[in-house]
């Protein structure tokens, strides 16, 4: 079977991203990482990406705080472009991607989000639902489009709220399931990709 090739883009720790490359090293996940993208010139998401050899790039992202600016779109899309990228996996990238990345991949951006998706959208979204007194939480991978964490919902894992849990707990357990879900996720897209 052929590896799908997989571009990464992060703007912080990257721990999605290690499992990701991990679960590769492993075997578990038949697919190759091309490049590793930060919007943030000393994310530690760059410092994995070296240790595991690959290429990796810092993108001056311009002046807006919450996406790209259009130049700096166009240059996400001719570097995922020139690595042979076919599918782009968002792994805690916190801008909102527009028409030059969405028109370029079609249906093949996915990211994870840690909530039970529609629900709390946007930052920290496991202490919006210990604020809103929920009982579950969790993480959706979902396909990306121009909104924040929206788009076509792929799949969801539950993670229960512990009755003492705190901010740090429950953001540790369902990085716990993020970790898990994520690279079997973007194993399952990879085989549609191989049969197509």
């Amino acid at each position: 079977m052929r590896l799908v090739r997989l571009g990464i883009l992060g703007s912080g720790k990257g721990t999605n991203c290690r499992a990701i490359l991990e679960s590769i090293r492993s075997s578990a996940l038949a697919a190759e990482v091309r490049v590793v993208i930060s919007d943030v010139f000393d994310a530690p998401i760059l410092d994995i990406a070296r240790e595991f050899s690959i290429p990796n790039a810092y993108l001056p992202p311009g002046q807006f705080r919450t996406r790209l600016e259009p130049q700096a779109e166009s240059d996400l899309v001719r570097l995922l472009r020139d690595a042979s990228v076919e599918l782009v996996v968002l792994a805690g990238f916190m801008r909102v991607l527009k028409s030059p990345m969405l028109d370029a991949f079609p249906r093949c951006i996915v990211n994870i989000h840690p909530s039970l998706l529609p629900k709390f959208p946007g930052l920290e979204a496991w202490k919006q639902a210990l604020v809103a007194g929920e009982k579950v939480s969790g993480c959706t991978v979902h396909y990306v489009d121009e909104k924040i964490d929206h788009g076509d919902i792929i799949v969801r894992r539950e993670v229960p709220i512990l009755p003492n849990d705190t901010p740090e707990s429950l953001h540790a357990r369902i990085q716990i399931a993020e970790h898990e879900l994520y690279p079997t996720v973007i194993g399952q897209i990879c085989r549609q990709f191989s049969t197509a």
